[in-house]
C-alpha cells in the first residue's frame, strides 16, 4: 500500500466504503462505471498503476482497492487477478505487472477457461497467452504433453502433476462456478 494512502487512512479513518463502481475484467483491465449498467476501461496507466499497487483482500475475501482512506471494492469477472507471461516467458505476472509468484496448480473449468494458482491465489490466464502456455506444458519427467490428451486424463483419472514453464504443478479439472467459493473470495462484494 503507497505511504500517501496510508497518511489518508489515518487522516479520515471513517469514509464510506465504494461498491459497484470498478470491476477487473477477464483481461485484467479495471472498468469504472460510467452510467447505469455501462462501463469503461481506465487507460490512464498511472492510475491504473495506483489501483493494482493498492489492490487487496478484506476478511470477508471481498477485493479492493484503498484509494486513500476510502475503499472501493471491486466485482470481478472471474478471478481476483489475471495472469500473463512475463517477457521472456518464463515466470508470471499479475495485471498491475507484479510477480504472480510461484506456481502451484492448473485448473482447466468447463468453459475452457484455465485458471493459474500462484502464492498469490487464483487468477485467469490472459488469453493471449494461452498458446504459449499450452507449448509450455510437459509430462512431469519433461516429455511432451497434447493438451487434449491432458484434458482427456483429467476427465477420466482425476487431477495429475504436470510441468508448467518446467515448474511442477498439480493439473486437475475444476468447476466454473465453484471457483469463488474454493478460493474464498467474493465476485460480487456487498456492505457487510
Amino acid at each position: 500500500m503507497d505511504d500517501t494512502v496510508r497518511r489518508a487512512l489515518q487522516k479520515w479513518p471513517n469514509v464510506p466504503n465504494v461498491f459497484g463502481w470498478l470491476r477487473l475484467d477477464r483481461r485484467g483491465n479495471w472498468l469504472l462505471k460510467v452510467q447505469l449498467d455501462q462501463f469503461e476501461r481506465i487507460s490512464n496507466s498511472a492510475v491504473v498503476a495506483f489501483i493494482g499497487r493498492n489492490y487487496e483482500q478484506d476478511e470477508a475475501g471481498q477485493w479492493y482497492f484503498q484509494n486513500g482512506p476510502q475503499r472501493v471494492f471491486v466485482s470481478l469477472d472471474y478471478t481476483p487477478h489475471v495472469y500473463r507471461l512475463d517477457d521472456a516467458r518464463r515466470g508470471w505476472l499479475t495485471q498491475a505487472g507484479m510477480p504472480a509468484g510461484n506456481p502451484l496448480e492448473l485448473l482447466f473449468d468447463e468453459r475452457d477457461d484455465v485458471v493459474l494458482v500462484t502464492d498469490l491465489g487464483p487468477g485467469l490466464v490472459l488469453d493471449r497467452d494461452l498458446p504459449a502456455m499450452i507449448d509450455n506444458i510437459t509430462e512431469i519427467d519433461g516429455r511432451g504433453l497434447e493438451v487434449d490428451a491432458l484434458l482427456e486424463s483429467l476427465r477420466t483419472q482425476g487431477a495429475r502433476r504436470i510441468r508448467l514453464l518446467d515448474v511442477p504443478v498439480l493439473a486437475a479439472g475444476v468447476d466454473h462456478a465453484g471457483i469463488a467459493s474454493r478460493f474464498g473470495f467474493v465476485a460480487e462484494p456487498v456492505p457487510v
